[in-house]
């Protein structure tokens, strides 16, 4: 009996608890957060206008009750933070950390349970995020759907690229809000590797509302769970979250305490000021590394675009079932076409030490790429063999004697499980040969068979990828990975990543014009992307006769990428032999910065153009990009 009282005390005084509304440091941002019918709620405000409407919050769960209803404000706390901190690599040397904190601690009396939402309030936006106390009704359980809320007040533009749980190699769309169903379809074309979630959209999403602002949608601080998409409801203009699934189709497997990533909301009246937040960054923790001298900017050039463009192969012989450690490639008559051979990797390590550049890439030098795509294959790669042609003794004794890094290429194929059993192995190889930075691969389906590349098994696999890297002080640049969400403020290793479509596609159908204008808004607002500028030679009928490939650009585009898509990790991607040809032009990417004491965004908007001036790290030398969308004459 006194329980039953206890707990009708308690119904009471939550069911009698007010609204609580907290303000941007500046005052022009103003969340409000209540209990109504027991459904938490929330709604932004920005200059006394409607950002964001009344949004649900909560989270369905497959084995128990729901975190959406049955709740009542049981404690809240207001908290002020405003420091700064110096990142170890980036577009600035200090950052300001400044928000107004509202936590709000929720009960649910049916099932005497707790969970605590975040929200932290910037000048230039808002996070949230769910937290799991440790509790006796709630130790482990199973995510079946977030139900994360963005109410919008009304139809947007958005620049937006299909929800896909395995690649986000996607040309944008541009278009209302209200018109994606009808354009949903045609978003996904030519692209190999879906796994579509009909009517989803992926993060960083862009938009601009009819009253002018700018809003950017994405998460922060990813780890352990799944990566996040946002279903969209056209008719009431409600964004909701949506999580990839892993192979049993479920979200996420929490033990508690555990908190959720952080839900973003960038808010600007500027377009210039969506690329200015450091947002996203701010919400993720600091880094706990005791020493980062060893992580260092690299600008680098590799045996990679003659392979994309199809010039030469990855692969030593031309057969199509390889039994690694049994296929005895000394016996094996060579393609001819090979480009990871000693000779050739030495042509690119002489042209870095002559041009003052970091590193050389290899690709295709280990056994293994004869059958290595579309197989199913786990045992595709050991990462320690190479090929007959390729001495990696002479090769790293030789680049270390012109003070150049040889950057180490793991391709998994996606066989993740096969990638951590050869970890040591791998690591410990890189170790004896000077390998200081690595670029992953994630080509093809997943192994485990059935995960995604964003499911949350996968999240965690890059986050022991960095782990073990951290071990060996390697530096990891991703590609097929999982999207970027500030984490390399906590693990400054992570240095760069693809996860998005780069200049590859150009050789595969080309990137739409404005793609490189979108993309800052995008992609980049999670982090550096290794988007592989610098191809000098467009018209491929210049290696190929006849052919109607080029790659849709300009030289003084090229250049002004540098600039516009930041990235500590700068690769010159053409053919060493075109830069031979125009030195003039190369003396630029020889002279561009790659790490920054400050940017500023002289003017921008997506899809139209971005301008761009940067200072170089510790120089007083200031470098300017620009991409403009040509317009169309009278």
């Amino acid at each position: 009996m006194k329980r039953l009282i206890a707990m009708v005390t308690m119904m009471l005084a939550i069911a009698c608890s007010n609204a609580q509304v907290i303000q941007s440091p500046d005052g022009a941002l103003q969340l409000t957060f209540e209990v109504k019918d027991s459904i938490a709620l929330y709604s932004l405000n920005f200059n006394n206008q409607p950002v964001l409407l009344k949004s649900k919050l909560g989270l369905e769960i497959a084995n128990g009750p729901s975190f959406k209803e049955g709740f009542g404000i049981k404690d809240f706390k207001i908290n002020k933070k405003d420091e700064s901190w110096q990142p170890v690599l980036g577009e600035v040397k200090q950052i300001r950390n400044q928000y107004t904190e509202l936590v709000v601690y929720l009960a649910q009396p049916a099932y005497q349970r707790e969970i605590v939402i975040h929200f932290r309030l910037f000048n230039d936006g808002v996070g949230l995020r769910y937290e799991f106390p440790e509790q006796a009704n709630l130790n482990y359980f199973v995510v079946k759907e977030e139900a994360t809320e963005f109410a919008l007040p009304g139809d947007a533009k958005a620049w937006w690229i299909p929800g896909d749980y395995d690649t986000q190699e996607y040309n944008y769309t541009t278009s209302k809000l209200s018109e994606v169903p009808q354009l949903f379809d045609k978003s996904y074309d030519g692209n190999a590797s879906q796994t579509i979630a009909p009517g989803t959209l992926q993060t960083p999403l862009m938009m601009k509302t009819d009253n002018g602002f700018y809003l950017n949608f994405h998460e922060a601080s990813l780890i352990d769970y799944p990566a996040l998409h946002l279903s969209l409801d056209e008719d009431k203009f409600v964004l909701r979250s949506h999580l990839t699934p892993d192979a049993q189709g479920k979200k996420g497997y929490i033990q508690t305490p555990f908190q959720t990533p952080w839900r973003t909301v960038i808010v600007s009246k500027k377009a210039e000021d969506i690329l200015s937040s450091k947002l996203v960054l701010n919400l993720n923790e600091p880094t706990k590394y005791e020493n980062t001298d060893w992580i260092k900017p690299v600008k680098y050039v590799g045996v990679w675009w003659e392979m994309i463009m199809g010039k030469s192969t990855w692969n030593y012989a031309n057969i199509n079932n390889v039994h690694l450690g049994r296929t005895d490639y000394s016996k094996l008559q060579t393609n001819g076409t090979h480009a990871a051979n000693t000779n050739y990797v030495k042509k690119y390590i002489d042209f870095a030490a002559k041009h003052g550049l970091d590193g050389v890439l290899v690709e295709g030098w280990n056994e293994g790429w004869e059958d290595w795509f579309g197989k199913s294959k786990e045992y595709v790669f050991d990462f320690v063999t190479p090929y007959p042609d390729f001495d990696m003794k002479t090769l790293a004794d030789y680049a270390s004697a012109k003070n150049v890094q040889l950057i180490m290429h793991h391709e998994t194929s996606s066989a993740a499980t096969n990638y951590e059993r050869h970890f040591d192995t791998a690591f410990a190889f890189m170790d004896r040969y000077g390998y200081k930075a690595v670029k992953t691969g994630y080509v093809g389906n997943i192994i485990p068979r059935g995960e995604h590349h964003y499911s949350q098994w996968m999240v965690q696999h890059y986050q022991r990828v960095i782990d073990k890297a951290l071990q060996h002080k390697v530096m990891v640049n991703s590609h097929e990975s999982v999207h970027l969400t500030g984490l390399n403020r906590t693990y400054p290793n992570w240095i760069a990543a693809e996860a998005a479509r780069g200049t590859e596609y150009e050789a595969f159908g080309g990137n739409n014009p404005e793609h490189t204008t979108i993309l800052p808004f995008t992609r980049l607002v999670g982090g550096p992307m290794d988007y592989t500028p610098g191809i000098f030679q467009t018209r491929l009928d210049y290696y190929f006769p006849g052919d109607k490939r080029f790659v849709q650009t300009t030289l003084a585009k090229q250049l002004a990428l540098y600039v516009t898509m930041y990235s500590p990790l700068q690769m010159a991607a053409d053919i060493i032999d075109n830069y031979e040809r125009f030195p003039d032009v190369f003396q630029f990417i020889k002279d561009v910065a790659v790490d920054w004491d400050d940017t500023k965004i002289l003017s921008a908007e997506p899809g139209d153009h971005v301008l761009i001036a940067r200072k170089a790290k510790a120089k007083d030398e200031w470098f300017v990009g620009a991409l403009q969308m040509s317009k169309p004459g009278p």
